[in-house]
């Protein structure tokens, strides 16, 4: 099934980007294209792969959230931990 998001890239996409660099392109795609609230959210980056973490609005906002870090350049894989905020589904 083809995203809903195209995948992410940048100017500055470098194959060698740090576990740092990587979680805060992450964060900054999820800010700046989607409608997620990302303000208790937590993202980590382990080589390629990325932890998603935190609380977010509704049970499509977890699912929205993984798949958009998915499509950014330099993940291969995304573990979602994230959890919908009390009384949201």
């Amino acid at each position: 099934m083809p995203s809903e998001y195209p995948n992410y890239s940048h100017k500055d996409d470098d194959p060698h980007l740090t576990d740092d660099d990587l979680a805060e392109k992450v964060l900054h795609f999820l800010r700046y294209a989607t409608a997620i609230d990302t303000s208790d959210m937590k993202v980590i980056a382990l080589g390629n792969i990325v932890v998603l973490s935190g609380t977010v609005g509704s049970e499509a906002d977890i699912a929205s959230a993984g798949e958009a870090a998915a499509s950014v350049i330099g993940v291969s894989s995304v573990e979602n931990g994230l959890r919908a905020r009390e009384g949201r589904s």
